[in-house]
């Protein structure tokens, strides 16, 4: 069976597509032809129908983002539904741009953002989210792994706020524990002390040296009389005699002339030359 051919310029074919065209309008006022969204939100100049494009958008994330949770579908599908929701979610914020421009209200303010909350965005990745088990997948967990914070320093106010009694271990004995461990300490102490003193008194005692509790004190300033002096005093080896040619002075006399010595450096230091003159004429009459 051969067809019949007609020119685009006969007037069956005009006739034809003229049909045509009043079947798919039809079809288009029943419903039963979907009607393709436009690629581009400024083709758009209706409001209502940006609104309808808007919330198709809308359920197809839905949609995807409940596929996405299982974890069962691959890395390979599951990075490509991740991109797919990504994908609509900037076509959804061009549509809410065109609705605010066609008098239509601003959903990017006050609008749900229950999708846009469900993925989480890597720092600095400029607005790309990870949905579901994307979340999980090799190379993406580390992205969401932070670091811990470093621990603040405190201030020297801060610091003094926390300086009390038990600072400085005043509250130290009030559990309780500190004092019978001292009093045992202190009663092992005091028997190893007991203990060696004995045993050091008894090898003096073994050995016939005796130690004497208190020793005088050797007084320097002690005056011998100079018959004293001239005793005969003999050596290891032999009858050496020592006798004592000059006076040794008492303490006394020392102590005299430091005081003279102290009383001259201070008239020498502080007093004029007029007084140090009539000192020294006293001192000349007084015969000193």
């Amino acid at each position: 069976m051969v067809l019949p051919t007609f020119s685009r310029s006969s007037p069956s074919a005009l006739s034809l597509r003229t049909a045509l065209a009043r079947f798919r309008q039809a079809q288009l006022e029943e419903g039963k032809v979907k009607e393709r969204r436009p690629f581009l939100a400024s083709e758009c100049s209706e409001l209502p129908k940006a609104e309808k494009w808007r919330r198709q958008i809308i359920s197809e994330i839905s949609k995807k983002v409940a596929q996405i949770q299982n974890a069962g579908l691959g890395e390979f599908r599951i990075r490509d539904l991740n991109d797919e929701i990504n994908k609509l979610l900037r076509e959804k914020g061009h549509w809410e741009v065109r609705i605010k421009e066609l008098g239509g209200p601003d959903y990017a303010r006050v609008g749900p953002r229950m999708l846009d909350h469900e993925g989480k965005e890597v720092p600095g990745n400029r607005g790309y989210k990870y949905f579901g088990a994307a979340r999980d997948l090799p190379g993406v967990r580390e992205l969401f792994e932070k670091e811990p914070a470093p621990a603040l320093r405190k201030t020297r106010a801060e610091l003094m706020k926390e300086v009390d009694a038990e600072y400085y271990g005043y509250r130290d004995e009030d559990d309780g524990v500190l004092l019978p461990l001292e009093a045992q300490y202190e009663k092992q102490v005091v028997m190893e002390a007991v203990q060696k003193w004995k045993t050091d008194k008894d090898s003096r005692l073994s050995g016939g040296k005796q130690q004497e509790e208190e020793e005088e004190e050797e007084n320097i300033y002690v005056v011998h009389n100079d018959e004293e002096s001239q005793e005969d005093q003999e050596g290891e080896e032999g009858g050496v005699t020592f006798i004592a040619h000059v006076p040794v002075p008492s303490q006394k006399e020392v102590e005299e002339a430091l005081v003279r010595r102290k009383k001259m450096e201070l008239l020498q230091r502080y007093a004029s030359e007029t007084l140090q003159a009539q000192s020294q004429e006293a001192r000349t009459l007084l015969g000193l």
